[in-house]
């Protein structure tokens, strides 16, 4: 994938959680590995109930399939390492597999952005646009706007990918994250064409997540004013209620990545910024099947139905 540069650099240490105090890493350890479990066992539920009820066999249920597969992949490509890790004195990581943990990091990353987006669009045409929905979300429609959103993941992880590890790394070789990030590695890069990939690693992701996110507001400014046409109140809550899962999603998810990606520069220090990285790696992908799941009627009422129903009768 990668042309390897030059580098007297062949490995790197993932300093991560190894400044917290040695007492609190088992505990980090057990909370993110029932946060992991559960985000798996959550997205896995949500695809085979849609997979099992054919009610839910819609371009709404295909996208949130999509998303879910998404989300399970970039939490396999981060939080395996990162458990390893809070349990290993030696956190080291080759050049290779630091490469990859960012291609795929990266890819799975903007494909679950991109699937937002499609989610949204999806959204602003059941409601705005309802006669037309069947041509305009046709089966082939839908999994061409999928390909193309695994599509632009890729491409997107990978231009990250070659443009950061096309530098050289002269030491030293300590990144002050638990995964292979962009901003940690570029401080131990050398040569004058750092800057210049600083800057357009920089753009090219906040322009492509703000493009993604103002697409999003787009959709949902038509959405409020088709729905506020609407003259009866249950008519205004039944339409609303079929977007509020995906919006809530879509507010933790930026939320999240906002604080992270555009707080101001200051001093921080290491731990205050290990924390907050969780919170787009390991937190958002473990409350996005909970908010589906919880917010989502349709979804709630086929799960129980499915699952439930087997273990205990009786609830149904």
């Amino acid at each position: 994938m990668l042309g390897r540069n030059q580098s007297s650099v062949s490995e790197f240490i993932l300093v991560g959680f190894s400044t917290f105090p040695r007492h609190l890493l088992p505990a980090f350890f057990l909370l993110f590995l029932l946060m992991y479990l559960f985000t798996l066992l959550g997205n896995l539920l949500i695809m085979v109930t849609v997979w099992r009820e054919h009610s839910l066999h819609t371009p709404m249920y295909l996208f949130l399939c999509a998303l879910s597969t998404s989300e399970i992949l970039y939490t396999l490509a981060i939080t395996p390492r990162l458990l390893v890790d809070l349990l290993s004195v030696h956190r080291t990581i080759t050049w290779a597999a630091c490469a990859s943990q960012m291609f795929f990091s990266f890819t799975f990353g903007f494909t679950h952005s991109f699937l937002l987006t499609i989610m949204g669009y999806d959204r602003y045409v059941a409601i705005c646009h309802p006669l037309r929905y069947n041509v305009l979300m046709s089966p082939h429609g839908c999994a061409c706007l999928v390909a193309w959103s695994w599509a632009g993941g890729s491409v997107m992880g990978l231009v990250v990918t070659t443009a950061v590890f096309h530098l050289t790394f002269c030491g030293p070789n300590e990144i002050h994250h638990f995964l292979c990030h962009v901003p940690p590695l570029l401080k131990l890069a050398c040569g004058t064409d750092v800057p210049a990939v600083a800057l357009g690693v920089g753009l090219v992701c906040i322009t492509t997540l703000l493009g993604c996110c103002l697409l999003i507001l787009l959709s949902y400014i038509f959405i409020v004013a088709a729905i506020l046409r609407i003259p009866s109140a249950e008519g205004r809550q039944k339409a609303f209620s079929t977007c509020a899962s995906h919006l809530t999603v879509v507010i933790v998810h930026y939320s999240f990545a906002s604080v992270v990606y555009l707080k101001l520069k200051g001093p921080q220090s290491l731990e205050g910024d290990t924390l907050m990285a969780i919170t787009y790696t390991v937190l958002t992908p473990f409350l996005s099947p909970i908010i589906f799941s919880l917010r989502n009627k349709e979804l709630k009422t086929t799960m129980k139905k499915t699952f439930l129903s087997k273990l205990h009768p009786s609830i149904i």
